[in-house]
């Protein structure tokens, strides 16, 4: 099967699960074409996982398009597409408005894109998958609208980047969509409960599909571990909360207990923890590492006592490095929110505390560091969890099996679902 795969931006620093995941689908035998709608910077092709390796996507599969050139290689189409075309792009654009002026012109932007590349690949594929729910699907859903054979249509979900936050014409793309696929259980109660009116037409087509890992990559090696230091990982933006992660450090070293802490990553709330740090009279426990590769941040994991990751609300649907961390022995605290708690088995894998609470993130980190038998009981446990639930080879045979077996829906079913689309449009929803 050769399958299309709409993403945001390939190659590119933060694309380590979409990397792993188009690996897995390689190895269970289908072919992965990748379309991603922002533009190529050729310095990040080394950025990649094994990038000259054999499970590598090959650059030739890797279909990067400008938007004048997207304008320029259009090829004219039948009125009946062009129509068709024309009716989705004026939806998705009213969808977004609602957004304001920023999601609106993201959704411009793909129009070019998803006609040119139908033009040029429309009759290329056996299936369609858009890996984001937001502009990365609606070109997705385009470029699919121009196709001239009924393959399927299927929509990645992740978080707050597509599915916790502006919703641009989501609903009319997960009514479109044969296979609903997502990272965690909390998303598939989400999705039910942000359209509950049309829960049932979806429910049968939600699919939860881990985010997986190749385990012999990440040894498991709890033992040899300094006695308190402290890594968080992850882009340095506020929906993170790593600033309460600086204010724990603060009670803990007004308690008397000397912790050092690293985090590893760059983004635009750097300079604020830098300067948190001073104010609260810890920067000399505070280490910013900032972007490191992927090699580099599994050794970072490997040397810590814990891990904690203390998001401050819905912003990741589960974490990549809760995972990561679980897999080579290093115990976590993670706030209580999202797919966390699934990942850590409410509680018997890692410690839970709630988002924004810093004296409870305060007492688990001390409680932790205090206690070396219950972190190697995590951090069995946890490897344990990282083996049932997040092995990259099975979590990606199943998803290929998922994608073979899929037909497109039936012109009666396309035809009721146009109806509500058609409903919807009239009553004003996005």
């Amino acid at each position: 099967m050769r399958l299309a795969v709409f993403t945001t931006r390939y190659p590119a620093r933060g694309a380590t699960f979409f990397r792993r995941d188009m690996s897995a689908l390689r190895s269970a035998g289908i072919e992965v074409d990748v379309f991603p709608i922002y533009p190529l910077d050729a310095r990040l092709w080394r950025s990649g996982l094994d990038i000259l390796g054999k499970d590598a996507i090959p650059r030739d599969r890797v279909h990067h398009v400008g938007i004048g050139e997207s304008l320029r290689h259009a090829w004219p189409w039948p009125p009946r597409k062009l129509g068709t075309f024309m009716r989705d792009a004026v939806a998705a654009s009213a969808s977004a408005a609602r957004f304001g002026i920023v999601p609106l012109a993201k959704t411009a932007y793909v129009f070019s894109k998803a006609w040119s590349w139908a033009a040029r690949h429309a009759d290329a594929y056996d299936h369609v998958l858009a890996y984001w729910g937001n502009y990365a699907g609606t070109c997705a859903y385009l470029f699919h609208r121009l196709v001239n054979r009924p393959i399927p249509f299927s929509i990645w979900l992740h978080a707050a980047t597509d599915l916790y936050r502006r919703q641009v014409y989501l609903r009319e793309k997960l009514l479109y969509a044969d296979n609903i696929i997502t990272c965690c259980e909390f998303n598939r109660h989400y999705i039910r409960n942000l359209y509950p009116d049309v829960a049932d037409l979806m429910s049968g087509k939600i699919h939860v599909c881990y985010h997986g890992l190749d385990l012999a990559n990440f040894p498991y090696v709890p033992e040899q571990r300094p006695a308190r230091r402290i890594i968080g990982v992850g882009r340095l933006a506020k929906h993170k909360g790593f600033d309460y992660l600086l204010r724990a450090t603060h009670v803990l070293r007004c308690r008397g207990v000397a912790v050092e802490v690293e985090l590893v990553g760059d983004g635009p709330e750097s300079t604020a923890l830098q300067a948190l740090a001073g104010e609260l009279g810890i920067a000399d426990r505070v280490h910013l590492r900032g972007w490191l590769n992927f090699s580099e941040v599994r050794a970072a994991m490997s040397r810590a006592t814990i891990l904690v990751h203390p998001s401050d609300g819905l912003g990741d649907g589960l974490p990549n490095v809760i995972r990561e961390a679980m897999a080579v022995g290093t115990p976590v605290i993670a706030s209580r929110v999202a797919g966390i708690p699934e990942a850590l088995e409410d509680g018997r894998c890692g410690t839970l505390v709630p988002p924004k609470d810093v004296s409870a993130l305060a007492d688990a980190i001390e409680t932790l560091l205090g206690n070396e038998v219950l972190r190697r009981t995590y951090a069995a446990r946890a490897r344990r969890r990282t083996q049932e639930l997040f092995d990259l080879a099975q979590n990606g045979a199943r998803l290929a099996e998922r994608l073979r077996s899929t037909t497109r829906l039936r012109q009666s079913e396309e035809a009721a679902q146009g109806s509500h689309f058609r409903r919807v449009r009239a009553g004003g929803q996005g």
